[in-house]
């Protein structure tokens, strides 16, 4: 089960601008992987993808065509152990992810570019939001789908029992429908999503910095409540509720 739907518009289509494949080190030396989508503006925005997804992903392949189409550069990647980039998949380490949207944030400005902005889509909306709270340098943040309680989705994901089988055995394995394993959850990735609060990481979100959530009203994987959940505690937030009119996985 991927972890978040988006409806974009399927009749976007891209605009013929140059596309380069870019590899960025994190601070745990793993190359992270990435494509620039060059309009030609300084300006750049940044494309985190969701769970269990990639810079592949439908959702956010069409965001950087749209922003093609209205002549922004844009760069959507791989956090590490997802997609091309180095590194295990791990199963929280939200804060993790922020540190490799910092080192991706750094080498885009060594390379002369403003990040005008990060979107985030589902588990990437979290991890934008997180970057806002801790890193202060970026000034308009978009959140798609974004979850507010990281301690809800997780018996839905796992099975009601997810606690005892994990302290019983350190790890669970995820299988997917077919049967076959899909990734495996260890002990220390399930606490650390269960000790990410981002109640208390959006309190530290500065008031300048702009926050959009956009999120379906027709979302079953994360209630739409969430969306206003943030309304509530980001200083300088908006919020779009996006009708979902057709399912579209990850």
């Amino acid at each position: 089960m991927k972890e978040n739907k988006l409806i974009i518009d399927p009749s976007i289509a891209f605009s013929a601008v140059q596309q380069q494949k870019v590899i960025i080190p994190n601070k745990h030396g793993e190359k992270l992987v990435g494509i620039l989508h060059e309009s030609g503006t300084k300006e750049i925005v940044i494309l985190c993808h969701g769970f269990r997804s990639s810079k592949e992903a439908t959702a956010i392949v069409n965001l950087a065509a749209a922003l093609e189409n209205a002549g922004i550069s844009s760069f959507r990647f791989d956090f590490a152990g997802n997609g091309e980039s180095e590194g295990s998949f791990q199963y929280g380490f939200y804060w993790r992810e922020a540190d490799d949207l910092h080192a991706v944030a750094q080498h885009l400005r060594e390379a002369n570019r403003v990040v005008a902005a990060i979107v985030g889509h589902s588990k990437g909306g979290g991890v934008v939001l997180l970057y806002a709270s801790k890193y202060h340098d970026i000034k308009t943040v978009i959140n798609i789908s974004g979850r507010y309680d990281l301690k809800t989705g997780i018996e839905e994901r796992l099975g009601k029992d997810y606690m005892e089988r994990i302290r019983k055995d350190g790890f669970i394995d995820v299988k997917k429908r077919s049967g076959s394993f899909d990734y495996r959850v260890t002990e220390e990735s399930l606490m650390d999503r269960l000790n990410t609060n981002m109640h208390e990481a959006c309190l530290q979100i500065d008031k300048e910095c702009r926050v959009l959530t956009v999120h379906g009203t027709a979302d079953t994987t994360i209630n739409v409540a969430d969306a206003f959940e943030f309304d509530k505690i980001i200083p300088n937030h908006s919020r779009t509720r996006l009708r979902l009119v057709r399912s579209l996985t990850e």
